[in-house]
């Protein structure tokens, strides 16, 4: 299946706050869809692919993607659901999302994909790209770059900047100090029920 563009709130409805993918809060409280106000209670299974979805949808990856960081994540030392997290959380799209360069990690994704965004000096158009401790990532050194993230700095998605990153808002210079922690983390989700969900897939 291939990357969601259909209604976020839609999805935002259906799964609670998701920082990544939406800004907008939506009016109804309840899930979409003819039966979503009187829904029975949800078995284990539909538990576990609830959190999975978030996770899916929030960092804006595809299942075939989730699959592989999982296993990634399992081959880590340490906790395999915290591994996971930080593999998603290190990504490119969601550092500049995280920096503040866009309001939403699809508009940092975007920012990444046409070259508005450099890695240690290089242009780098992979989303996907895994920021390591030491990377900088600053604005392409043209003025429709540099234009584009000063307008998305004027509506930030999240407004604290996690521990591991620092930011000059006058050069548009970021740095990554290290690997997120995950109180940082601002998505609310329980990943040992993710990696649940996917020891019974497999």
């Amino acid at each position: 299946m291939s990357r969601y563009r259909g209604p976020r709130l839609r999805i935002v409805r259906r799964l609670g706050e998701l920082p990544g993918l939406s800004r907008k809060s939506p009016r109804k409280a309840y899930p979409p869809g003819q039966h979503g106000q009187n829904r029975k209670k949800r078995s284990e299974y539909a538990i576990r692919l609830e959190e999975k979805q978030k996770l899916r949808f929030n960092y804006g990856v595809t299942e075939k993607q989730l699959v592989r960081y999982v296993r990634k994540a399992r081959r880590a030392t340490g906790s395999t659901g915290q591994a996971l997290l930080q593999m998603l959380e290190m990504r490119l799209d969601n550092t500049v999302f995280r920096l503040g360069m866009a309001g939403t990690i699809p508009a940092a994704r975007q920012l990444v994909n046409h070259g508005h965004v450099t890695v240690n000096g290089r242009v780098v158009d992979i989303a996907s790209y895994q920021c390591r401790p030491g990377d900088v990532i600053t604005a392409r050194d043209r003025d429709r770059s540099r234009n584009l993230i000063k307008t998305n700095m004027e509506y930030p998605g999240l407004a604290n900047l996690p521990s591991h990153l620092e930011f000059d808002k006058d050069t548009l210079v970021g740095k990554v100090n290290g690997i997120i922690e995950r109180e940082w983390i601002a998505l609310q989700i329980n990943e040992l029920l993710v990696v649940e969900y996917y020891s019974r897939m497999a």
